[in-house]
């Protein structure tokens, strides 16, 4: 038998002795790269060790040959005395290519770097013939930027907005089409396009996305989206018809009281993040097997919801291993499914489809009531999250309680209530600071992020609070330009605490780029925008 075969042997008999437990309820696709799997121990050792400082980036390298055979060579030869890790890896895998970050043209105004940027954050229709944990698409799309080299769920809402203001309707179709293509060949829109990401989802903008592109063009053209619309929605409610009393919980849904059914995050996997495999096995160590699995769950349920990392999730805020996403209702995530409701009902009825409007106009109504009473925080006079496992409303208020405006479901009092205590609380003089608790983790104070002023500033519009939206808008904007003059770029978040920094915290550094901080920017400064 040559050489290789046996290598190749070798290499499975790795996989099946290393390969992690898959849940059932994760889709069965063919061809997907899986390095966490197929690398074996190699996998494992190059993330601990510390190979590459950002965990993401062993994950999203390129191996030059069959991964089996790699692992099996990395079975003979790791014990060797002159064995150099880093050597092996370097001679094996190409590493992602850095994107390029477009510098500024002299005289380029900041309106037209917003504009000019989507032509370096587009990516071509993905190929991933060759061995890639790339997610391959149909169409282009527009990526955030820095290490976010893949198209992102819920940042892509907020960078149509963008797109949608500098006339880039080809692009927003593309977007649209790519994340229905997700839904019609995976079940779901993952966190991203790669095979690391297909345990989870993000927040649910897609519905929204396609109402945007109703506006751009007309809602006879975006119906016909509407099969993978109510696919979605189907998605974050499985598991619904197995609720009852003893099993309040499954998958994403919650069932409160004797009917009410709610949402949370999840995800269906329960094993260290791959693109941040050190960071989670490090955080597990010293629990127990049961410990870990839970643990590993909330922190993929986090990143699921896009707040990745926050104390929002902790039930001890001074220590990140308590975290227990799975144990929350979230406020914004059930506004979100509102919306959801909301479209799916009018688009129906636009459709002449009368039971099916209706059905869902009864979904919306009873989790309109729900938002309003589960979820209004008396004591705090705002909206907080809800912990199910132990029936009471969270304490801490973060810019999530911003999103029962954006979404027309708080009473007019509980707008008003809930507008004061943003004010008084969460506005700094750069925007809206996403909580009050400064842990270091990125979600946290001192930072804010676009997609959160947006949803702020939208919400005290549609309360008539015009002169606070104003407000926000323009702290915001000054920061925006600020660090782009200091800089020459937009970035992911930013310090609106103290203006004369731009951010920090979290597990990677900060980024530039920066997709929905570009889609949000000129969202502001648009006369009409829409979204």
């Amino acid at each position: 038998m040559k050489s290789s075969n046996l290598l190749k042997i070798a290499g499975l008999m790795v996989l099946l002795f290393f390969s992690c437990t898959k849940s059932k309820e994760v889709p069965e696709q063919e061809g997907f790269y899986e390095p966490w799997e197929s690398l074996g121990p190699l996998f494992h050792d190059v993330q601990i060790a510390g190979v590459f400082p950002d965990s993401k980036t062993f994950v999203d390298c390129t191996p030059r040959k069959n991964p089996y055979e790699i692992a099996a060579e990395y079975e003979q030869v790791k014990n060797s005395p002159d064995f150099d890790l880093a050597g092996f890896v370097k001679a094996n895998f190409d590493e992602p290519i850095a994107p390029k970050v477009k510098s500024v043209e002299e005289n380029e105004f900041f309106e037209e770097h917003l504009d000019n940027m989507w032509v370096n954050l587009t990516r071509e229709a993905s190929d991933t013939s060759g061995t890639s944990t790339l997610i391959a698409l149909p169409g282009k799309y527009v990526v955030p930027g820095g290490r976010f080299r893949e198209i992102y769920y819920w940042d892509s809402y907020f960078t149509m907005i963008g797109l949608g203001v500098s006339g880039r309707d080809d692009l927003v179709k593309l977007m649209v089409d790519n994340f229905a293509y997700l839904i019609d060949s995976v079940g779901f829109i993952p966190n991203g396009n790669r095979s690391y990401y297909l345990g989870r989802s993000q927040p649910p903008y897609f519905a929204h996305m396609v109402n945007l592109y109703a506006q751009l063009t007309s809602l006879d053209d975006a119906v016909r989206y509407l099969p993978m619309i109510e696919k979605e929605y189907e998605f974050w409610m499985k598991g619904a018809d197995q609720l009852n009393a003893t099993n309040q919980a499954v998958n994403r849904t919650v069932l409160l009281g004797d009917t009410l059914i709610l949402n949370r995050y999840y995800d269906f996997l329960d094993f260290p993040r791959p693109e941040s495999h050190k960071e989670d096995f490090e955080l597990a160590e010293g629990l127990s097997a049961d410990e870990k699995s839970q643990l590993y769950r909330n922190l993929r349920a986090g990143a699921e919801s896009g707040w990745d990392y926050s104390t929002r999730w902790f039930e001890d805020k001074d220590k990140f291993a308590t975290i227990r996403t799975t144990e929350i209702l979230p406020v914004d995530l059930n506004c979100l499914l509102h919306g959801v409701e909301i479209i799916l009902t009018r688009m129906y009825a636009h459709t002449g489809d009368m039971d099916k409007a209706t059905e869902f106009a009864a979904k919306a109504a009873d989790r309109q009531e729900a938002l309003q009473q589960v979820f209004w925080n008396e004591g705090q006079g705002a909206f907080t999250d809800y912990v199910w496992t132990e029936d009471r409303l969270e304490d801490q208020v973060t810019m999530a309680t911003a999103y029962p405006l954006y979404f027309r479901i708080a009473t007019e009092e509980q707008g008003i209530q809930t507008m004061s205590y943003i004010e008084e609380h969460l506005l700094m003089p750069g925007g809206l600071v996403t909580t009050t608790i400064e842990s270091g983790q990125q979600w946290d104070y001192p930072n804010g992020w676009a997609p959160l002023q947006w949803i702020g500033i939208k919400g005290m519009e549609h309360y008539d609070n015009a002169e606070l939206a104003t407000d926000i808008a323009e702290r915001w904007l000054s920061v925006n330009k600020k660090v782009y003059t200091n800089t020459g770029k937009m970035m992911e978040k930013y310090n609106v605490v103290d203006t004369t920094l731009t951010a920090g915290g979290g597990e990677y550094p900060t980024q530039d780029g920066f997709g929905w901080s570009n889609g949000v920017a000129l969202g502001l400064m648009a006369k009409k925008p829409v979204y």
